[in-house]
């Protein structure tokens, strides 16, 4: 596969890069630099949205950009409900479904995607990416006001209602029951196709051989 650097993907390889620099910031001790954090975040949020209207608004849509924008996106994410886990906010097993179904479902769809077997994604899929961001954003912004002096001394105690581990479990399940179903649906809405990849990786592996 050849590697394009254009605009679109350059954005895409620094959503990559952007991934540990959150992670950096966000575990660091320093208050000032969990806020940066939610900075670096929505930084490399608003290059997918960027990225891809560039790409489309210029014509510089290709293979490569295909295949690594939504691996791209999920890195992203899974990072930071990862990160929750490690701070306590959210439950593992329910983002450990979340992160391996979005890989996986996501490499489906990028192989589809080079294969020249284009995948379709269902509205309720991209629903659940927004319920996803919803709790994500929900999570971060909550756990950046508790960690600064001004909003834990003014709003301690509806920061930490709001950051109850009941809520936080109820909202992180919710996602991981959603994210699984659109799994489920979207494996049997395009079990024909897959199928069919299936096959053809068959026949190459069995050719080698």
């Amino acid at each position: 596969m050849r590697i394009s650097f254009s605009p679109p993907n350059q954005l895409t390889l620094l959503r990559i890069l952007l991934t540990p620099v959150f992670l950096a910031f966000l575990f660091s001790e320093n208050p000032v630099f969990r806020q940066i954090s939610l900075i670096v975040f929505i930084l490399a949020v608003l290059t997918d949205w960027y990225d891809g209207w560039v790409a489309r608004r210029w014509g510089y849509v290709t293979r490569w950009g295909t295949f690594l924008d939504p691996l791209a996106d999920k890195i992203v994410t899974s990072a930071a409900l990862i990160s929750f886990v490690i701070l306590g906010l959210a439950p593992g097993w329910a983002v450990w479904l979340i992160v391996i179904r979005d890989i996986a479902i996501t490499l489906l769809r990028s192989y589809s995607e080079w294969r020249g077997k284009p995948i379709d994604t269902t509205r309720f899929a991209k629903t659940k990416t927004f319920l996803q961001f919803v709790v994500i954003y929900y999570i971060l912004l909550l756990y950046v006001a508790r960690n600064t002096d001004f909003f834990a001394q003014n709003y301690g105690k509806a920061i930490d209602a709001l950051l109850d581990r009941t809520v936080l479990d109820i909202l992180v399940i919710l996602i991981a029951v959603i994210t699984v179903w659109t799994g489920v649906l979207y494996i049997v809405g395009n079990r024909a196709i897959i199928r069919e990849l299936y096959d053809f990786s068959s026949r190459r592996v069995t050719e080698r051989d």
